[in-house]
């Protein structure tokens, strides 16, 4: 039978997290998921997402979802005795995080190159806007700067038809995958780190991300394509509109079948897949024939039967009570000093390892004094000498 410990797979590893916002975070709550000892350095009013709705008696489980799990060390990073403290703390750690702006780490005196000097085995992760080199490096950049600017978003217009000007938006997904992607590459560099001793600096870029998004449309881009290319929108049933992809062969010969049109069996226009590409919106038109007749529930029954991708537009709070989810272990339960909420488990599962998010959520500082005990040896005389010096934030006076 394993121990606990033999199911966290990360258990020993240690990580410093200097990151704030979203893409770095996450990063780190991966790291924190799958076992890592992530302690959260931010600055002593707290990292600005503990200011970010939705908040209840002022937590936010905004910041909750993406630092559950992490301990917290409030530092000025101004203060000389802090940076010396973060340079005892790089020679006990394995990996650091952080998503400033390139240079910003430099001019705290922790840049990648003063601290491999300290610890040859640091994997350093820094995620960006554009990466930590060349012209556009130094440019600031969000999730949505970079959406607009790879193509993501006036791709999405494209794809909508009935749009002149790209769509506003707020989901992040530069900031995920931003994310993702510094978690997986951390890990390729652990692996790499066994056979050579050594770490190394990771630089992901949120615009190389989303390109990494792109697959269809770059490579359109570079041999232009003269058919459109079907794009998967709603279709309307009785009370409300639902989403149908007959993609293969098979899917379609269940549609027709399911569907008893023999306007969709004998038309030319659908009788192959680049006809059906090329005709998606007419082939959608006729099998909205079907779907109005009958409510959302019919038809995705009756298509589900028949082995038809198919799927019911629902808002995200609708994912929050769907049986096949709560069975899977999709959804955590977290706590903050507001009580409890609902977060979202890392996006696998793994026979051999347990890995959920963590039940709690740091307060600021919260843990400073198990951690400088524990990981630095210093006793209670000498936090107080550094909090003192305002190692930890202004001195009250």
């Amino acid at each position: 039978m394993q121990k606990d410990g033999d199911r966290a797979p990360l258990a020993g590893v240690r990580v410093l997290d200097f990151s704030i916002m979203v893409a770095g975070p996450y990063c780190a709550r991966l790291l924190a998921d799958v076992g890592a000892e992530v302690i959260k350095i931010e600055p002593p009013e707290g990292d600005d997402m503990r200011l970010r709705t939705p908040l209840r008696e002022g937590h936010s489980t905004y910041f909750g979802q993406l630092n559950a799990g992490k301990r917290s060390l409030a530092l000025d990073l101004k203060n000389a005795d802090a940076i010396r403290l973060v340079h005892r703390m790089v020679a006990e750690a394995d990996i650091l995080v952080e998503n400033f702006r390139p240079g910003v780490m430099d001019r705290l005196g922790l840049g990648y190159e003063t601290l491999c000097e300290i610890n040859p085995r640091l994997i350093y992760c820094s995620i960006s806007g554009y990466g930590q080199s060349g012209p556009a490096a130094e440019r600031a950049a969000y999730a949505m700067i970079v959406h607009a600017e790879s193509g993501f978003d006036h791709s999405l217009m494209r794809y909508a038809g009935d749009r002149e000007r790209p769509a506003p938006g707020a989901i992040f997904v530069a900031d995920i995958l931003g994310g993702i992607f510094g978690y997986s590459a951390i890990q390729t560099a652990m692996v790499q780190r066994t056979r050579t001793g050594k770490g190394q600096r990771v630089d992901v870029a949120l615009m190389d991300c989303m390109l990494n998004l792109l697959v269809y449309e770059l490579q359109e881009a570079q041999f232009p394509i003269r058919s459109p290319r079907p794009t998967y929108g709603p279709v309307r049933a009785r009370d409300g509109d639902i989403l149908i992809a007959p993609v293969t062969p098979r899917n379609f010969a269940a549609l027709c079948e399911v569907t008893g049109q023999e306007e969709l069996v004998n038309d030319p226009r659908f009788s192959t897949i680049p006809a059906r590409g090329a005709n998606w919106t007419a082939m959608m038109q006729v099998i909205e024939k079907w779907t109005e007749r009958h409510t959302v529930a019919e038809c995705i029954a009756a298509l589900d039967r028949a082995g038809v991708p198919c799927a019911e537009y629902r808002t995200p709070g609708a994912a929050l009570t769907d049986a096949h989810l709560r069975q899977r272990g999709v959804f955590g339960t977290v706590s903050d000093g507001a009580g409890d909420f609902i977060g979202v488990n890392a996006p696998w599962q793994m026979s051999g390892a347990d890995t959920p998010m963590g039940r709690q959520v740091p307060g600021i500082g919260a843990q400073r004094d198990d951690v400088l005990s524990r990981i630095l040896g210093l006793s209670p005389d000498a936090i107080a000498t550094l909090a003192a010096t305002g190692t930890f934030g202004k001195v009250q006076a």
